[in-house]
């Protein structure tokens, strides 16, 4: 566990809540958020996080500063397959563009208050029992197993949990009513789509939450650091679907990169264990070692994916073209 000062942690939960009201206030108005401008705010999260990263390094020491660059790298990169679930939730209940940011402006509040519960979680068990951490490895090794063999969850949005219990909590309407999410018809209250569309999203967080909360718990157990990297790489999920929105399909050697790294964090937290229960003389995965190999494995995975586009028939339609 790091010394982390108070005030860095009020420093850090400002730079938060100022962010959202500022993202918010951009966004009042709904409409089709392009390349450039969701490039540009891409440009903006990128930039909070690594100056936040900087702050880090320079109050809380250098082995705080990698730990939190390489959780909030790792959360990054685990992020890119939310997109493409975020593409596929669009395309199921045919999301105008116009609309989108105003659902995941709101998957991102839910996303960081469920992370912050799981992460807590995650670290009082650790503390506690570090035998959980073969538990956490198995959890990642089988999602790389799954990558590996391309097995199909079959991921329906109209018929996840939270979908239907919002539909057994509230009537929910077919069509839309602009960005409302609750329209009133015949003197009763109810939903329009767009609050499905939220409830998707929420759910299909909590799912990825399964890998991501015991990868990043594989970098670090400080839970300023865990929550923190987590938040700056969930800011800027939003900027980053905009920005790559119809091209994910390219980056087809992503997904093995991915697994990559995911086995890599498994076979640290094996690791990490040992080397606490069995024998100290068992060597950790120094957080640098782990940073090195994500950016290295990402860059390749990219590289790769560009050499070696896909061809055109084999491509799928993941970009919301409404």
């Amino acid at each position: 566990m790091h010394d982390v000062p108070y005030w860095l942690w009020i420093v850090f939960a400002a730079t938060v809540l100022v962010s959202l009201a500022v993202d918010l206030l951009a966004h009042r108005e709904a409409h089709v958020i392009g390349f450039r401008e969701a490039a540009a705010w891409s440009g903006v999260w990128v930039g909070l996080a690594l100056i936040f990263g900087g702050l880090v390094f320079a109050i809380v020491g250098t082995q705080a500063g990698v730990e939190y660059t390489t959780a909030w790298l790792l959360e990054k990169s685990l992020s890119v397959d939310n997109l493409f679930v975020f593409a596929l939730i669009f395309g199921y209940f045919k999301v105008p563009r116009a609309y989108q940011h105003r659902v995941l402006f709101l998957g991102v509040l839910g996303a960081l208050v469920f992370r912050g519960i799981f992460l807590a979680a995650g670290v009082a068990v650790v503390s506690r029992f570090t035998a959980v951490l073969y538990v956490f490895a198995a959890i990642l090794f089988y999602s790389t197993y799954k990558i590996f063999r391309e097995e199909d969850d079959s991921f329906d949005p109209g018929r996840s949990i939270a979908v239907r219990l919002l539909r057994k909590v509230v009537p929910v309407r077919d069509e839309y009513a602009g960005p409302k999410f609750f329209v009133k018809e015949a003197g009763r209250r109810v939903a329009t789509p767009l609050l499905a569309v939220v409830a998707a999203i929420e759910a299909a967080d909590l799912v990825f939450a399964v890998d991501s909360v015991p990868a990043v718990l594989a970098v670090s157990s400080d839970a300023f650091i865990v929550y923190s990297s987590n938040a700056f790489a969930i800011l800027g999920l939003r900027a980053l679907y905009f920005m790559l929105a119809g091209m994910l399909d390219r980056f087809h050697y992503l997904g093995k990169g991915l697994a990559f790294i995911l086995a890599f964090i498994g076979v640290k937290l094996v690791l990490q264990a040992s080397h606490k229960l069995i024998n100290p003389a068992i060597p950790e995965i120094p957080s640098p070692v782990s940073l090195a190999v994500i950016v290295v494995v990402l860059t390749a995975s990219v590289v790769l994916s560009l050499l070696r586009p896909l061809p055109p028939e084999e491509r799928s339609t993941t970009g919301d073209k409404a």
